[in-house]
Order: C-alpha cells, then structure tokens, then sequence
C-alpha cells in the first residue's frame, strides 16, 4: 500500500476521533479483549475501487493489518471479495464503519467518473473529463485521487495552480482583453491562462486577447461545434455547465478538448460495500 501524505493522515486521525472519542460501548460490553478474528471486503455492486490505502489505515491506526488485493482503478463485480483485514475483533469492528465512509466514498467518485470517461471516449472521441475544486471540504485530495483512479484528470487542485479568469474577474478589471493582459503578466509562461465565455463573441474575444484555454459555460451543443470550428485548434476547449450522462457523447462530437464536471465529486453516490467478519 502507498504511504499516505500528512494531511490523509490527519482525516483518518480526526475521522477516528469522531468516533471513538468515548470509546466503542457495544464492543467493550460484548467482545472478549483477547479476541481475534478476520473481516473480508465484499463489493455489492459493480464499481471501481479507491481509497483503499486511506482505508486500510484506518485499521492499522487501531493495530489490526488490512490488505486489499485489488489496486485503486480496478473494476470490481458484484459479489467479489476485494480485501481483507485482520486483528483484535475490537480493533476490527472500531475500524469497520470509518474504513468503509472512506473506501465506499471515494469508490463512488471513481465509479462515477469512470462512468463519464467511457461515454465521453465513446467512436474514438479525444474529449477527455476534467474534474472542477467543487469538492467535500478536507478531502480534495483523496477525491481527485479518486477521479485519476476513475480515468478522470485534474483540473486545479487550488487556485494557485492555474490561472482561469471567470465573469467576476473580468468585470473588476474592466475586459477580457485587460484581464489576460494582468494574468500574463504576472504568470509569464508558468500557468495557463484560462478564459470562461458564455457565448460566441466571448470566444473571440478570449482567442484575440491570447488565452490558452476557453471555457465555454452553459452553451447548447450547435454553439459547442461552431466554437470548434472558430477556434481551429489555435486555444484549448472545455465545455462545462449542464452535462448529463445522456449528453456527454452528444459534446465529445462538437470537438471540445475537455469537458468538466463537478458533479463527479460533490454528487457522487457512494457505493455498496460491505465488511464482514468470517
């Protein structure tokens, strides 16, 4: 299993905490301390793993061992065993619900962008999936890890990973055009400037002020194809805004570079898996 970094560590230490600040009442009452046992992942749907290294640490933390056998970006059947974890029974059944809020969550995020990138990769299209920062507070990392796992790339992790100029910024700087000019500016060569436009005139507006990328918000699909042709490969495309699952192969056909979507993170349904003890 991969190390996890600091921060991961501290989501598992303060996701512990919540739980067994008062101790595991059930488990102290029922269970004989000296009592050992093994627990086995099941996966009760078709799914795409992740989280599995936050998740066995989880039962480390509480000094149990936690082996999964499958690697974040397997796809995984309904019915399989996907891990196991050994240990005091105790320890097994503390680490039990904190382990699975992690493994059940960051699969369902992986799940769903997976399920996203095979619609989008649908007649050999080139339109790959950006993930957006609309994320559960805390946990960007583990989610955008999750959205890699589930074929998905990452758009910034933070607002200092990339330069993407919205409505806001250009109307506190007076225009597109000046809006670019202050970002290359500052930024020379070392981030990407992005441009989000609403409309066809926008688009031409960014591509002449020098962006590198144009995001196209809430545009239909005629206005997505002829923003393609517009373009000409001379700026990068990313349509956002009013994806569904039925439209993504419908966008990858206008010829946009990316599609984003905040609903792979912050609407993902967690999925169903269980543990059990043998």
């Amino acid at each position: 299993m991969p190390r996890l970094s600091a921060h991961a560590e501290r989501l598992v230490e303060i996701a512990l905490e919540e739980d067994l600040l008062l101790g595991d009442a059930t488990s102290e009452a029922t269970i004989d301390a000296a009592a050992t046992g093994e627990g086995k992942f099941l996966v009760k749907e078709e799914l795409v793993l992740a989280g599995t290294a936050v998740a066995a640490r989880v039962f480390e933390v509480l000094g149990a061992s936690c082996r999964f056998e499958r690697e974040d970006g397997a796809r995984a059947a309904r019915g399989e065993l996907v891990g196991t974890a050994r240990g005091s029974v105790r320890a097994l059944l503390a680490a039990e619900r904190t382990a699975l809020n992690f493994l059940q969550r960051l699969s369902g995020v992986a799940t769903a962008t997976r399920r996203c990138a095979d619609l989008l990769a649908q007649g050999g299209s080139r339109t790959r999936l950006l993930d957006t920062r609309k994320t559960t507070p805390g946990w960007r990392m583990l989610e955008k890890a999750a959205v890699r796992a589930g074929g998905g790339r990452n758009h910034r992790v933070s607002l200092g990973d990339g330069i993407l100029i919205k409505d806001n910024h250009v109307a506190a700087c007076g225009g597109v055009a000046e809006a670019v000019r202050r970002a290359r500016e500052r930024a020379g060569a070392m981030l990407r400037i992005e441009v989000e436009v609403v409309d066809l005139p926008g688009l031409d507006a960014a591509i002449a002020a020098g962006a590198d990328i144009v995001l196209l918000d809430n545009m239909d699909d005629a206005a997505m194809a002829e923003a393609a042709r517009r373009a000409a490969g001379r700026v990068l495309l990313e349509a956002s805004g009013n994806m569904t699952l039925e439209r993504l192969p419908r966008v990858a056909a206008t010829g946009v570079d990316f599609v984003s979507m905040g609903a792979i993170t912050h609407s993902a349904k967690a999925v169903d898996i269980s543990f059990e003890l043998a």
